[in-house]
């Protein structure tokens, strides 16, 4: 049998390629975009700006005041995790928020309408940059001791133990997803950077009481992240350490996730 075609029909077939047939953005472009999004914008590169100068007036410091005997490679990547510590999850909170504070969720979720794939590839892109700045902070680090070898004739120890490197890492990441996490909860920069800096350091004081000392080695993520930094981490404290991050990290994040995925894009 013969399949006869309709002539007022027979040109769209021929010109509108199947819906089956297009493809939808690849994932890794998303996650270049999501990349670039955290690094091009004003505030973006203004908070790396800033993070690099603190590290730089710090290790400056060192250099400047500190006995040779102090100018470790160690003590220089110490040093340069203070800034890190407070400002990383802030550039996640503002990669969790641009699409609601810049007002360009409407063309984001247009150009991808699958919001799981949007919210995937910010977190990737978050942890790639924690990555980054984590191996300039060892750069810099590095490049501090050579300069405290020359100028300072201080002893050449580079030593330093795998679990601190380990350790180091993993915190940095876990900042930076905690401040995605907070972001995507409250969908607005300014409250989410007062309440990602607060509400930790509020719970700390208060974890300070005798009463509830057993409860801040469970619930405070500041304290437990110590043996991490230290590369001293027991079984109870990855206990610790993941329990906490259950309060500050997985809770906001799940509570982000839903938000992101039901609210209107206006």
């Amino acid at each position: 049998m013969t399949a006869v075609l309709d002539p007022r029909t027979s040109h769209l077939s021929q010109d509108r390629p199947e819906l089956a047939d297009v493809s939808g953005i690849p994932f890794v472009r998303l996650i270049r975009v999501e990349l670039r999004k955290m690094v091009d914008t004003r505030a973006g590169r203004w908070m790396l700006i800033v993070m690099s100068a603190i590290s730089a007036l710090v290790v400056a410091a060192l250099l400047l005041w500190g006995g040779p005997e102090e100018l470790t490679f160690n003590t220089f990547v110490g040093l340069t995790a203070f800034p890190l510590m407070v400002l990383l999850p802030i550039v996640g909170i503002m990669a969790a928020t641009a699409e609601w504070t810049q007002r360009t969720g409407l063309v984001t979720f247009t150009l991808e309408p699958r919001r799981a794939r949007v919210l995937a590839a910010k977190v990737i892109g978050g942890i790639l940059l924690g990555l980054g700045v984590v191996a300039a902070s060892f750069a810099a680090a590095a490049l501090a001791h050579l300069l405290g070898i020359g100028l300072r004739d201080a002893p050449g120890d580079w030593s330093m133990p795998w679990q601190v490197v380990l350790g180091f890492i993993v915190a940095m990441t876990l900042l930076i997803v905690q401040g995605l996490g907070f972001g995507f909860a409250l969908l607005n920069t300014p409250v989410a950077i007062v309440a990602s800096i607060l509400l930790p350091t509020i719970w700390s004081i208060v974890g300070a009481f005798p009463r509830l000392q057993t409860a801040a080695l469970w619930l405070d993520l500041n304290r437990s992240m110590d043996p991490l930094l230290s590369g001293s981490m027991t079984g109870e404290d990855w206990a610790h350490l993941g329990t906490a991050s259950a309060l500050w990290i997985a809770l906001p994040m799940a509570v982000g996730i839903w938000r992101v995925m039901t609210r209107e894009v206006k």
